[in-house]
């Protein structure tokens, strides 16, 4: 590192606290993703050159270090080509952004740069069919303290195909529960979706909302003693009830996401009721 280099340190709390937030406006949880990243690349670049982390340069990012940091994480940590893919973003950025900190690492940052994204066969969608989710509903306890919540979650996934984080993030102002019920869902990217909601899931929204000591614009619709639902906490709830829907054949694992890949369901359709049972069977492709 010459003289004048910025420190490593300084580089990386600039590109979070100036770069990534200031000037990219990323929200918390991409942010979040950046910083594992960075701290999965530190960690392992001051074990390759075991020394402690903190005795870290600049120089040491090395491009050798990079290519060899990606083989890391596909042999010893078994880690999916598109997590690779998803981490190799990451330093891109981190790397482009050097380049205009640093520029006698430029060229450095340009062989990062160019280190391609690595071609994954598309995951294989599952989804639950028509039968499947009746007899789902059908089998949930009609009594019991959870008893409302869980149904409204399932129901609410079910309806809206809604991200485990979308849910975690509902909020009882997002809610419209009128004559035309429809929810506002905050999702990836910052961006919000408008979803129009069944007849009979604002009914039971609206009776979960009544048991609730805070019903506030801010309060959680989905809650646990009082605290929102996790993703952590949605995906416990769906296995507690789904669990006996996976299918070891077909390697199906019911989860949140598998709501959001749907057959012969109206599910995304314009229209402002639809009971459970008793749809007419459609086949769409799968989404």
């Amino acid at each position: 590192m010459t003289e004048g280099t910025p420190p490593l340190g300084a580089i990386v709390q600039s590109f979070f606290t100036d770069h990534l937030i200031t000037v990219k406006g990323l929200r918390a949880a991409s942010v979040r993703s950046y910083r594992d990243t960075i701290r999965l690349l530190l960690v392992f670049a001051a074990a390759d050159k075991r020394c402690r982390i903190t005795r870290l340069s600049l120089s040491d990012l090395t491009f050798e270090r990079v290519v060899a940091f990606l083989r890391h994480l596909e042999v010893d940590r078994h880690n999916h080509i598109r997590t690779r893919n998803q981490r190799l973003a990451a330093i891109h950025t981190l790397f482009d952004y050097i380049a205009t900190r640093a520029p006698e690492m430029l060229g450095v940052c340009q062989r990062v740069a160019a280190i391609p994204m690595k071609r994954a066969a598309p995951a294989e969608t599952r989804f639950l069919e028509r039968d499947e989710i009746e007899q789902l509903f059908a089998d949930l306890p009609k009594g019991g303290r959870l008893a409302l919540r869980d149904r409204a979650l399932l129901l609410f996934l079910y309806n809206t195909g809604a991200r485990a984080q979308e849910v975690a993030d509902l909020r009882v102002g997002h809610l419209d529960l009128g004559e035309h019920p429809v929810v506002r869902l905050h999702g990836k990217g910052d961006k919000w979706r408008t979803c129009p909601l069944w007849r009979h899931t604002a009914t039971l929204l609206h009776d979960l909302l009544g048991t609730q000591s805070s019903v506030g614009a801010q309060a959680p619709v989905f809650a646990a003693g009082g605290q929102p639902l996790t993703r952590s906490g949605i995906y416990k709830v769906v296995r507690r009830h789904a669990s006996n829907l996976d299918n070891p054949t077909t390697g199906r694992r019911v989860s949140p996401h598998v709501f959001r890949h749907y057959v012969d369901a109206c599910v995304m359709w314009p229209a402002w009721v639809f009971p459970l049972t008793g749809l007419p069977r459609v086949p769409v492709p799968a989404t």
